[in-house]
């Protein structure tokens, strides 16, 4: 495990926006670097929707070196046909991150939303005004980037967790 100070890659994967977040995090000390969104076209194949996503987070992966990612779980909709497309587009984040040799950690959105708001069951609203709480010099200017640097926020805290317990 890296000593100093890490940068990590928060993954919100959607097939329409796949949000990412980049934080560093420096002991308990979180500093925001950047954040975005991935959008693919719904009139775009499949296919092409997909390695939009695993080639914009390998490039993203290239020109800002994180240490570490994490990727939020696929949760079960009651459609099945939307969990499968978000399974593939979490598929697609994966490989991209697990090709460039970076350790992925998973975390369900329940604890994300645990971890940063306090409340397992938190809405979207309530984890974007406390990812700018923590995070004051963020920009997210989507629910989706927000959720990813909240993906972020979320692996610092459970990897220094792990870290005291491993000491």
């Amino acid at each position: 495990m890296n000593i100093g100070p890490i940068r990590i890659l928060g993954v919100d994967p959607g097939l329409r926006s796949t949000g990412w977040g980049l934080i560093e995090a420096a002991g308990s000390r979180l500093s925001f670097l950047a954040c975005g969104s991935i959008q693919t076209g719904a009139a775009t194949s499949l296919a092409d929707r997909l390695a939009s996503i695993h080639s914009s987070l390998t490039a993203l992966v290239e020109q800002n070196a994180p240490h570490e990612a994490a990727v939020e779980e696929t949760f079960v909709n009651r459609d099945p046909q939307s969990t499968l497309k978000l399974g593939q587009a979490r598929g697609a984040a994966l490989a991209a991150l697990a090709l460039k040799n970076l350790p992925v950690s998973e975390y369900a959105a329940n604890l994300i939303k645990k971890t940063v708001v306090g409340v397992g069951h938190a809405e979207k609203s309530q984890v974007a005004m406390m990812v700018k709480m923590l995070l004051p010099a963020s920009d997210a200017s989507s629910p989706d980037a927000a959720d990813a640097l909240a993906v972020a926020i979320c692996h610092a805290q459970h990897r220094r967790a792990r870290a005291r317990g491993a000491a």
